[in-house]
């Protein structure tokens, strides 16, 4: 037997009482960690301890490699049929429509982010990711390749075996969803580590993996801290793929462990320092809204996020006034995600809030304005005002560096050839946003800016059907569509001769 994690809410928007067992999970069961180890967790909107979890060490990644790779070889893998694998995945997306509710709860709690939001976004598109791959479980194909009336020649595309995953906090049950939905359509086994600040809702879906149909050991969740457990899979010599979302100093550090170990395949998805582009001819009112969304939704805690906005000049005055407007209706409520006046909550943790505390000092004293926020919030919890600058320089640590907080960057440009220099001018290349009503220059743009993706007329959109990933420094792989079942394959040549003799 382990612990578990109780609390009755009464809230505005929710109500009953959330329940999770905070142990390992290992080949189908919750144990306790060889070591006895465990972690805080803290409630972002009030700073305050919100539970304990076992926090695992080495010794339980090695049990939980060995529970995945008998799984793998007895009853996943190549030995289950890909369609009784989407069965798996569909009844596990259903038994998440289900507890919808509980789910989007734990989520908001854990990281602070407006309970609503948690529901309809986080929600519909994590029971999404599962449905989809769900569906592409029995549709993985390879090629048959003409060569000679001698030799038959194909393709198949195979489980790598083990997978390691490695999940940050910033959206906890998405990205779970976008590493094991792939993952285990294929036919891989995971070991997968949730975020030491965020477990909670990894911990209740492995709460749902039995009743879902998956054989023990498909689905293992190690809880613990980067530098042990997060380690311990990048190391681990049975594990022959690790997929990490995270920031550009913990991928190095596992590509690092990739080379010195035994050259597992790597998939990154890292930081951006994204720009959105608001050309003169824009729609002015849906640029606005786009772009407020991208610099501070989720507290700005998104890799995508548009925090370098490029305001063409002849607008720049009037757009730098409506933002500033927008960021201030975001001041309204307690910060309790569960209250209906609740736009905009917390930093994840103490941590990250002095980070972002850190820049916004640094931004001014490097002589940006500001024009609204600037300032914590206030109160309990790691609350940091809505922010925006003006009179930015390309060389300013706020306008070079990913904040991963609610802090936009605004500069003023004159010409489409001097923003895409400008934008282009970062070790980033995850996303690039461009408002315009020029069909032909919206297209230009999306393909002179260095970046995996580009949203024309909207930001920050994603679906669980196109593919989601970044250029330079922000990342290795694609993640999503039928791009992530590469990514979680590898392809195997056979040939085949049907009459060659020597």
């Amino acid at each position: 037997m382990t612990d578990s994690f109780k609390l009755t809410l009464d809230t505005d928007l929710y109500k009953g009482t959330l329940s999770v067992n905070t142990g390992l999970f290992i080949n189908g069961e919750w144990v306790k960690p060889v070591e006895g180890g465990t972690h805080d967790v803290y409630n972002p909107s009030t700073g305050k301890v919100l539970t304990k979890i076992s926090a695992g060490s080495s010794k339980d990644v090695d049990i939980a490699v060995n529970a995945a790779k008998k799984a793998f070889k007895t009853t996943w893998g190549l030995h289950m049929p890909g369609s009784d694998r989407g069965k798996c995945l569909l009844k596990l997306a259903d038994l998440m429509e289900k507890h919808r509710d509980e789910l989007a709860a734990l989520e908001a709690l854990d990281v602070g982010k407006p309970y609503p939001v948690a529901w309809r976004a986080d929600l519909n598109a994590s029971i999404g990711t599962i449905r989809y791959y769900g569906g592409w479980a029995d549709k993985v194909q390879g090629k048959t390749i003409e060569t000679t009336e001698n030799k038959l020649a194909y393709t198949r595309h195979e489980p790598y075996g083990v997978v390691g995953c490695i999940i940050p906090w910033n959206f906890p049950l998405l990205m779970l969803t976008w590493k094991i939905g792939p993952a285990l359509a294929v036919g891989n086994t995971v070991v997968l580590k949730p975020s030491e600040n965020t477990p909670l809702t990894a911990l209740r879906i492995a709460g749902l993996l039995n009743e879902a149909g998956f054989p023990p050991g498909v689905l293992n969740i190690v809880n613990g801290l980067g530098p042990v457990v997060g380690e311990a899979i990048a190391y681990h010599p049975e594990i022959r793929k690790v997929a990490f979302t995270g920031s550009i100093l913990v991928g190095r550090k596992i590509q690092e462990a990739s080379a010195k170990s035994n050259l597992k395949s790597v998939s990154l998805e890292l930081g951006g320092k994204n720009p959105n582009i608001i050309f003169d001819d824009c729609d002015f009112e849906q640029a606005l809204k786009w772009a407020s969304i991208g610099v501070f939704g989720n507290m700005g805690q998104v890799c995508t996020a548009g925090t370098r906005i490029f305001v063409q000049e002849g607008i720049h005055d009037k757009f730098v006034a409506a933002l500033t407007a927008a960021a201030q209706g975001l001041q309204t409520g307690t910060g309790d995600p569960f209250s209906k006046t609740t736009k905009h909550g917390p930093q994840v943790s103490q941590i990250q809030f002095e980070r972002v505390m850190g820049y916004i000092n640094d931004g001014k004293a490097a002589g940006a304005t500001v024009t609204f926020g600037g300032e914590a919030h206030g109160g309990d919890g790691y609350f940091v005002q809505p922010t925006i600058f003006t009179d930015c320089k390309p060389d300013m640590k706020i306008v070079k560096e990913e904040i991963f907080g609610p802090v936009a960057a605004i500069m003023k440009f004159k010409t489409e050839e001097e923003v895409v220099e400008m934008a282009n001018d970062t070790s980033y290349g995850l996303a690039c946003g461009i408002f315009t009503e020029n069909v032909s220059r919206a297209i230009r743009m999306s393909h002179a800016l260095e970046a995996g993706m580009a949203w024309v007329n909207c930001y920050g959109t994603s679906e669980y059907q196109v593919p989601f990933g970044g250029n330079k420094q922000s990342g290795i792989g694609r993640e999503l569509g039928e791009y992530a079942i590469d990514l979680f394959t590898e392809v195997k040549a056979v040939h085949i001769n049907v009459g060659f003799k020597l």
